[in-house]
């Protein structure tokens, strides 16, 4: 199964100039938890509701800040027509839960994990997946050491 075939093509974008306020706003109108910033077709990076909360509730970035200089770099790409494994292997090893799809370099759609697990239909890869990339972006969680 290729990625194409379990991205989301309607992806919410800003170009680069876009406020913080903005893009918050935007989250909250369309139910998302990211959106893709863009240069015209051109993926520049990502921001999170994450991002967002912990540049403006912890770090004191104003609400109409742009948005470009505090959205997770580098960006992670995945193209249409690459396989569901290689999606996530590519997730994991970049530690990224959402992968923006691109062909011929313009912007076609995104992916997330849920997306890949769920609808691969495969229980034990969406597991492995899961696991994999939880471990990998909380690795002091899973590895920690225990005093005693």
């Amino acid at each position: 199964m290729q990625l194409a075939e379990v991205m989301t093509d309607k992806v919410v974008t800003v170009e680069r100039d876009a406020t913080m306020q903005g893009v918050a706003e935007l989250m909250r109108d369309r139910g998302v938890g990211s959106v893709v910033i863009v240069d015209g077709e051109r993926v520049c990076a990502v921001i999170t509701d994450r991002d967002v909360a912990i540049a403006v509730g912890a770090n004191g970035v104003q609400p109409d800040d742009a948005v470009d200089t505090h959205a997770s770099r580098p960006v992670v790409c995945g193209e249409a027509g690459m396989d569901l494994e290689e999606a996530a292997a590519l997730m994991v090893q970049h530690r990224v839960r959402r992968l923006p799809v691109v062909d011929d370099g313009a912007l076609v759609g995104i992916a997330t994990l849920d997306d890949l697990a769920v609808k691969s239909g495969d229980l034990q890869l969406a597991k492995q997946m899961t696991a994999d990339v939880a471990k990998a972006a909380l690795p002091q969680f899973f590895f920690h050491q225990r005093g005693g």
